[in-house]
Parts: C-alpha cells; structure tokens; sequence
C-alpha cells in the first residue's frame, strides 16, 4: 500500500472483477490439434485414469494430446504473488493453474515417454472448455464423474454435456472397479 494515497501501487492489482475483466479481453480458446486427442483433468484420480486411457490411445494413434482443466477464482491455486488484500491478475491465477495441472499430470505423462503433450488452462466452465478445445480433434476424453455434483450419478453434468454438445466423438471413462 502506498502510505500517501492508501491504494496498491501495482498496476495489476485489483479485485475478481478485474480478474473476470482480464479473462474476458484473452482471446476465445483455440481448437486442439485436429489429429489429436484432447482430455479433461480437474485434479481428481477418475481424471487420472481418464488421461492414461487418453495417453494410452495417442500412443496407438501417435497422435499428440492437449490436457485441459478450466478453472474459476474459488477452484485456482493462489499464485506466488498472492498476499491477503490483493487479488493477483489473471495471467497470475492461470499460471498457477498450469503448474498445478503439469504438476497433477507429471506422473502418468511421464509414462508415455516420446508423446507431445500441451497443457491448456481457461477462466470459466469445463463443459465449454472442453468442447470449444476438442472442436475438430480426433476425439475428447473425460472422466464419468469429476470432483462435484453427486458420487452416485453414473454420468457428471460436464461429462453428459460433452456427450451432447461435442463436435468429435466423446470417451467416457468409467472410475476403476
């Protein structure tokens, strides 16, 4: 805080409504590669074994992969920068993110040695995410159930929206028995 004006002296520094505002000003996402296979992650182990069966069929394919996990102020690991008062910028929050994600999925990418894997992160729902990224590719894999909604339903929200609004064909990988 700067003791004559009691403001932050960051330029960046603001609020989640400069977060959103930030966010919106990026460009829309970008299809994945078109020969490629595109996967959601959201940190959970159903999203773990949903990226080795991906792995698994890129490696067959030799197709590479694009692991997405979108995100929202509440779900995003606070940044190195991150001090109470101060709400980091959206380039803060979505690195953040990505190391997260990278970090999530080290283990079972390291496994597919020789596989390109691209990492995307993105402010909003998963559902959109997902479908805009997997526009034109080979085909989107996700999990059956990811971290909300009800541990009973045999379909999540984001997995049967991919179903039905997906423009490639959709894998849905049930939890290991």
């Amino acid at each position: 805080m700067d003791a004559d004006t009691g403001k932050d002296p960051r330029p960046d520094a603001g609020d989640a409504a400069a977060v959103h505002a930030e966010a919106a000003a990026q460009p829309a996402q970008q299809p994945g590669p078109r020969t490629g296979i595109v996967v959601g992650h959201d940190g959970s182990a159903d999203a773990d074994h949903a990226l080795t069966m991906a792995l698994d069929l890129a490696a067959d394919l030799k197709v590479p992969v694009t692991i997405v996990r979108a995100w929202t102020i509440d779900t995003a690991p606070r940044p190195a920068n991150w001090e109470f008062g101060y709400v980091s910028s959206y380039s803060d929050y979505a690195g953040a993110v990505r190391d997260r994600l990278v970090d999530d999925t080290r283990a079972v990418v390291a496994e597919h040695p020789g596989l390109t894997a691209e990492y995307r992160v993105a402010l909003g729902g998963p559902a959109k995410t997902l479908i805009e990224v997997s526009r034109g590719s080979r085909m989107l894999v996700v999990g059956s159930r990811g971290r909300g909604g009800l541990a009973g339903m045999l379909l999540g929200s984001v997995s049967e929206q991919c179903v039905r609004h997906a423009d490639c064909p959709v894998l849905v990988v049930r939890p290991r028995s």
